[in-house]
């Protein structure tokens, strides 16, 4: 009968721990394959965003620009029609500073005219500016989502090959989960996430810490062995899970004694 996570022994805990971390050495390995690919793709996703985002700002501006346009020239027609206004209206004048002031309010329509003439130009160059940008952007959006697409297929070849494997594999990795306790398991986690190289849980080899390569004294590697507590590199913060190098040394002895013979 399989042991509950209440159940379990210090030695049992460690080997669901060993258990775990070969799985996700093996998903690593899957990972590794796939290389750059998802950043490189991820990369690309937000930078053509990026080009989008600067498109529509584009858009809006130039909307902008024409909308300007178009009140300038709705100005021009208002400045017109009182300019006609007060054209009629110097005909009836009674003296010399009625006519004057007329005048004067013709002039001012004259330059509103003018000021609002100006404005379509510089309006005008700016959208032909603006069309300048936007079609360069258009072209990089059309480039970049030409690497993406090609990242994509190369990508999902990659995850196609290795699917059926790495779906076994998480299931293994959820059964192997649920037979270690919560708090040990956030622990294995975070170390995982921190650590470089992936490996929380490790054995010690000739003396030395899997995955840090540090030295163990002694009186560790005993209690390391006796499996009756859970041992932590205080260096590292890795689990030291057992000791493997009384089997090297007993193998490395086998492989002398065929050499000899």
């Amino acid at each position: 009968m399989e042991k509950t996570v209440a159940q379990q022994t210090v030695a049992d805990k460690l080997d669901a721990l060993l258990a775990l971390q070969a799985i996700d050495t093996k998903l690593d390995e899957i990972k590794k394959i796939r290389g750059a690919l998802p950043e490189e793709v991820s990369d690309l996703e937000d930078e053509i965003a990026g080009y989008q985002t600067r498109l529509d700002k584009f858009y809006s501006e130039v909307k902008g620009l024409e909308n300007d346009i178009q009140n300038n020239k709705t100005n021009i027609k208002e400045s017109e029609s009182l300019i006609k206004k007060y054209g009629e209206q110097q005909m009836n004048v009674r003296n010399n500073r009625e006519y004057d002031a007329i005048t004067k309010e013709i002039e001012l329509q004259q330059l509103e005219i003018q000021i609002s003439e100006k404005r379509i130009r510089e309006a005008y160059v700016k959208i032909e500016n603006k069309q300048e940008e936007i079609e360069t952007t258009k072209s990089l959006i059309d480039q970049r989502s030409q690497d993406l697409e090609g990242k994509r297929k190369e990508l999902e070849k990659i995850v196609e090959e290795s699917q059926d494997e790495e779906d076994e594999l998480m299931r293994k990795r959820d059964n192997a989960t649920s037979k270690i306790e919560s708090k040990l398991h956030r622990y294995y986690e975070r170390l995982r996430a921190s650590l470089s190289n992936g490996l929380a849980v490790v054995s010690v080899r000739r003396g030395a810490a899997e995955g840090c390569n540090i030295v163990i004294p002694p009186q560790r590697l005993v209690e390391i062995k006796e499996r009756k507590r859970i041992i932590f590199d205080e260096y590292s913060g890795r689990i030291l899970a057992n000791v493997e190098e009384e089997e090297e040394v007993e193998d490395d002895k086998k492989r002398g004694r065929r050499k000899a013979s």
